[in-house]
Parts: C-alpha cells; sequence; structure tokens
C-alpha cells in the first residue's frame, strides 16, 4: 500500500477502507509516513469529507494508537463528561461530586486551558496542595473508595490525535467536523468510560459559533460512540454568555463551592443539573425526572459538597478552603470596569472576555505559559441586566498593573450596552442521542 494511492482516492472523493485508514494511521503514528504526506490527506479529507464508517474506523485507531484505560476493576456503570470548552465552564466539580453522591463511580481525566477556555485541571491546581498528577493504582484506589478522582492524562494516551492535532494547527485543517469528532472521541475511548456524556458549547465563546454546526459535531460524535459500542449523549449549550459570573481559577472554585452549596448562579446551576441528570441517566439511576431530583437532592442534603471535600483531600489539597473559600487569596491589583452610559446589556463577545481572562494572568497563550490561580474577572452584571451610567459591571484581578489596560480594552469591545432589554436567551439549546435530535 502506498500513501500516494490513499491521499489520491480522498482528494477525488473515494471512500477509504478500513485497512487505508489503518495503514495511515500506524505509520504516522509511528514516524514511517512524513508530515507533508499526512498534511496532504488531511486536506483532502477537510474538503472531501468523511463518511459516517470512515471517522468512527478513524477515530477507534487513534484510539487505539497508545494505551487505552481499562476502567473494569472498578465497579458500576462508569460515565465520562467532556465539555468542547467555554469561559466560565468550571462544571466538573459540581457535575462530578453529584454524581458520585448519587452513587455513580466517575473516573475523570481532564486537561488544561490553552486561549480563552480554562481547563479543570488548573482550577482544582487553585487548592493549595492538591495534585492531579496521580498513578493508575491511586486513581483506581480514589474512585473505589470514594466513588471520584478527577486527575490529568498519564502514560501514551491517543498519541495519534497528539500529531496529528499538531499537524491541523498548523495546516488550516482543524475545523473539520470528521476531524475534530474523532480527535475528541479517540481521547474519550481510550480513556475507558462505559458511557459519555458531551457538552457541546455554542456562540461566541464557543469553537463552533452555530447553532447547527454545533448540533452537526454533536452529532457526529455521537454516531462515532454508537459505531464503537459506546453509549453517547450530548447536551447543545449556551456560550454567548461566560457561565456564571466567576472567570479565573480559584474564583471559580469559590463558585463551584457555592452552587454545590446551593447558592451559586441561576445559569451555572441550572446547566449543572442538566448535565449532572444526564450523566445519572446514563448510569441507569432512573427516569430523567427521577435523576433531576436526585441532582438537585444531593445538593440540598449537603452530600454533594462533602464529596468534594473528599476529593480534595484524598488528591492532597487542604480542604479548609473548600469549606471556607474566603480563605483563598485574589491577585492584589483590582480595578472595576464601569458602564459608560445607562442601558441594558445586549451582548457579550464571550471569546473576548476570556482572553480578557488570559491578559491578567488567568490563563495560557502557549502550552509553556505559567498561570496567576488568583487572577481573574467577576462579572456584576450579565446580558438582559439593567445598568445606570457608572455602575460596575466587572470587576478584575491581576498581578500587576501593567497587565490590566490589554484585559480593559477586550472587556469594553466584549460588552456591548443598549436601550432595549434583549430576550431571555435559551441555555440548553438540544439533546442528542443515537435516536435522534430533540431540540428546545
Amino acid at each position: 500500500m502506498r500513501m500516494y494511492d490513499v491521499i489520491m482516492k480522498k482528494r477525488d472523493g473515494g471512500v477509504l477502507t478500513d485497512e487505508e485508514i489503518g495503514y495511515f494511521v500506524n505509520g504516522y503514528t509511528k514516524g514511517e509516513i512524513p508530515d507533508y504526506q499526512a498534511s496532504a490527506l488531511l486536506m483532502a479529507i477537510y474538503f472531501q469529507g468523511m463518511n459516517e464508517h470512515e471517522t468512527a474506523y478513524l477515530t477507534g485507531c487513534m484510539a487505539a494508537s497508545g494505551d487505552e484505560i481499562n476502567l473494569s476493576p472498578i465497579p458500576g456503570i462508569k460515565v465520562d463528561k467532556h465539555s468542547t470548552g467555554g469561559v466560565g465552564d468550571k462544571t466538573t466539580m459540581v457535575i462530578g461530586p453529584v454524581a458520585a453522591a448519587c452513587g455513580v463511580p466517575v473516573a475523570k481525566l481532564s486537561g488544561r486551558g490553552l486561549g480563552h477556555t480554562g481547563g479543570t485541571l488548573d482550577k482544582l491546581e487553585a487548592i493549595p496542595g492538591l495534585t492531579t498528577s496521580l498513578d493508575q493504582s491511586k486513581f483506581f484506589d480514589m474512585v473505589k473508595e470514594i466513588g471520584i478522582a478527577v486527575a490529568g492524562q498519564t502514560g501514551n494516551l491517543a498519541p495519534a490525535d497528539k500529531k496529528l492535532y499538531a499537524l491541523r494547527d498548523v495546516t488550516a485543517t482543524v475545523d473539520n467536523i470528521s476531524l475534530i469528532a474523532a480527535s475528541i472521541m479517540s481521547k474519550k475511548i481510550a480513556s475507558g468510560s462505559d458511557r459519555i456524556l458531551l457538552d457541546v458549547k455554542t456562540g461566541s465563546g464557543a469553537f463552533m459559533k452555530t447553532l447547527d454546526d454545533s448540533i452537526a459535531l454533536a452529532r457526529e460524535m455521537v454516531d462515532i460512540g454508537t459505531n464503537v459500542g459506546r453509549e453517547v449523549v450530548a447536551l447543545v449549550t449556551d456560550m454567548d454568555r461566560p457561565l456564571g459570573r466567576n472567570i479565573g481559577n480559584a474564583l471559580e472554585v469559590m463558585e463551584a463551592v457555592a452552587t454545590l452549596k446551593g447558592h451559586g448562579p441561576e445559569d451555572f446551576t441550572q446547566i449543572c443539573l442538566a448535565l449532572s441528570s444526564n450523566m445519572l441517566y446514563l448510569a441507569e439511576m432512573g427516569t430523567m425526572e427521577a435523576c433531576t431530583a436526585m441532582a438537585k437532592e444531593a445538593i440540598k442534603s449537603g452530600k454533594a459538597f462533602e464529596k468534594f471535600c473528599q476529593m480534595v483531600e484524598a488528591q492532597g489539597g487542604d480542604a479548609s478552603y473548600v469549606r471556607k473559600p474566603e480563605k483563598f487569596t485574589v491577585s492584589p491589583v483590582e480595578y472595576e470596569l464601569k458602564a459608560e452610559k445607562s442601558g441594558y446589556i445586549t451582548a457579550m463577545d464571550t471569546e473576548k472576555i476570556g482572553m480578557a481572562a488570559v491578559e491578567l494572568g488567568a490563563g495560557r497563550r502557549k502550552k509553556e505559559d505559567s498561570i496567576d490561580y488568583g487572577a481573574g474577572i467577576i462579572l456584576n452584571a450579565k446580558i438582559g441586566d439593567r445598568v445606570e451610567n457608572g455602575q460596575i459591571i466587572a470587576t478584575l484581578y491581576t498581578s500587576a498593573v501593567s497587565l490590566l489596560s490589554g484585559a480593559i480594552g477586550l472587556l469594553k469591545e466584549a460588552v456591548v450596552i443598549g436601550k432595549e432589554q434583549p430576550e431571555a436567551e435559551k441555555l440548553i439549546y438540544a439533546r442528542i442521542t443515537k435516536d435522534g435530535v430533540e431540540r428546545y
């Protein structure tokens, strides 16, 4: 088999066989196929697309290109959750403890933030002492004993995806739905969970900016799961505004704790309950109505909060910061951004708000950048709120005055104030299963 023939076949609109896809993934992972030929095939896929079977087989090959975690020693139905990324998206710190408190084992591998999207590992590591570097034995023991562990990826998980993503990033072939879906799902499949819940963001702060594209991506990933024998449910949720009010690592832990105690922001609480309910449903804990009631009770009773405290302690963290969030130290330089006219907040460019947090030190432009855990933004007003001229609409925290100007400029561009109050936006737009799309 020659790579030249595989490239030409896809270039001309042909359907690749399993053998051709396997040949490409294995050869490129091993370094036997050069970057220039892999780039040519990626560009051919970008323009010609892949059918459902091609995409599923590509995903399976990528998942099998390295280590695959076997979670079978952990009893029960293991349900994983993946978000496509957003601003203020701290849901794992709430829905994981809720699911665990209801008896669902949560063996969660998470990532770090890059660009305008935050990462769960960075947020958790804002808790003094907490480590997300767990060996497999510790990881398994935690899930067996307390029902939950959240760790970074270890070992050689889906190396084909790492190589292909790096190549896509520099060859303008990132935004192809089949390639995006295969990238996400290969890591989820290799992570070993029995069932997968996807939180596909849509809007200005999401990778997919339009609802139709977001639903298409969700359907593609659900189809992949079905093809490889995993049950997958996807929710398409709003990212035309940040989730909650706090953006930045320590600030987001504080807001997650408030939500676990039953007094978090309404939008964030609603999304967490929807995700938690679907995790419980996937774990066969009952009907959707029963699962929603279970999730609410786990928060109301305090069991979910206690589960989070147990997880923090088991991973070496100082749980006193969780029990008394006022112990967290925010960055010393504080700036209050004020409305320059009266009216209603009619729109927010969420990506710009996320990049403002990066300017303050709360995120990374490059993987090797360090993070200021105390930096970030508190949104004092959001879409639909009435503001008066001179009213504080956001409070910024950073370590140096010199870091403020870029963030202030981005925030001023991001927040639009108009005369008319906008209609309330949906938080959840659709639910996708193997049986189809249910729009809300």
